[in-house]
């Protein structure tokens, strides 16, 4: 039969489709991922494989076929198709590489004496492209278990868990440096001007009805002394602004509102303001609050002298 697209182009067609389709479902990173799983390397090897040996199949069928046609109806197929892929030097090889053809004379030494109601059995040996593959198998097979059964290779599930874990790792690592990620553990507190001074626009903003201007307290308490409900320093305070305070009666969460960049400034400039004695502030609300990451000093005891050791 006349084909509208030549074997070795519909081969090629077939196969890049599907590498290019595994190349785009496949997250490989930076490497092909024929390359960087070599089991997918394989099954593109054997899925070619399949290709070539399933063409020439089929055109071996239509040679047969070809070979079963009348004069008439040869001159007429050979009037449309001329010339040929199968005719070339290249394709011969080829199929006789992979199937072997016996040609339709050689018909009669593969008969075997069975006859079903008038179907005969031809003697066939296996394909040879069927024999190279199930070879194939086993080799790989052979590998597969000398790999991860005897050199323990990480299997999927390894390969997975090591994947997660380092991908773990580096979420950490990107959350250190990403600023809308930024979370109580990783935050830092700022003390250079721009950030001081956005803190600032942001606390003028949104904080003076319940802390004043002054950070002195209102209805909100006193910011600027040692005094805490829930906790000082960077970590607490940014906290605080993230969850709110105490339910019911404490300050609202700013999750919403607030970027953590934001929430770092803010929590950074407020800290900036202790000491900073406002002028009326609220008497002081929670405990003192001590740094237990600051240095401790060490008292020195003096020595003291017994008076009536020391006579006059």
């Amino acid at each position: 039969m006349k084909k509208l697209i030549p074997s070795y182009l519909r081969v090629l067609v077939v196969f890049f489709a599907v590498f290019a389709a595994m190349e785009y479902f496949i997250d490989s990173g930076d490497k092909p991922a024929f390359i960087k799983f070599p089991m997918v390397g394989l099954f593109l090897l054997v899925f070619l494989f399949l290709l070539i040996a399933i063409e020439v199949t089929i055109n071996a069928v239509d040679t047969i076929t070809y070979h079963l046609l009348t004069e008439e109806q040869k001159a007429k197929l050979d009037e449309t198709n001329s010339l040929s892929f199968k005719d070339s030097a290249f394709y011969k090889k080829v199929e006789n590489f992979l199937i072997k053809p016996k040609g339709i004379e050689e018909e009669s030494e593969l008969l075997l004496d069975h006859d079903y109601d008038g179907i005969k059995e031809l003697d066939n040996n296996l394909p040879p492209w069927w024999v190279y593959l199930f070879y194939g198998c086993i080799i790989f097979a052979v590998v597969y278990l000398v790999r991860f059964e005897i050199m323990g290779g990480d299997n999927q599930e390894m390969e997975l868990k090591n994947e997660m874990a380092q991908a773990q790792i580096d979420i950490a690592e990107y959350k250190k440096t990403a600023p809308d990620l930024m979370d109580e553990n990783t935050v830092t507190l700022l003390t250079d001007g721009a950030g001081l001074a956005a803190g600032k626009a942001i606390f003028t903003a949104n904080c003076i009805p319940c802390h004043r201007a002054d950070a002195g307290g209102q209805i909100g308490p006193n910011l600027t002394d040692d005094h805490w409900i829930l906790g000082g320093g960077i970590k607490n305070v940014f906290h605080t602004l993230v969850n709110g305070g105490r339910d019911g009666k404490g300050m609202i969460s700013w999750k919403a509102t607030l970027k953590p960049k934001q929430m770092q400034e803010v929590a950074s400039y407020v800290l900036s303001l202790k000491g900073s004695n406002p002028v009326n502030p609220k008497a002081p609300d929670g405990e003192i609050w001590i740094d237990p990451t600051a240095p401790k000093t060490v008292a020195t005891t003096s020595t003291i002298v017994d008076s009536t050791a020391v006579k006059k």
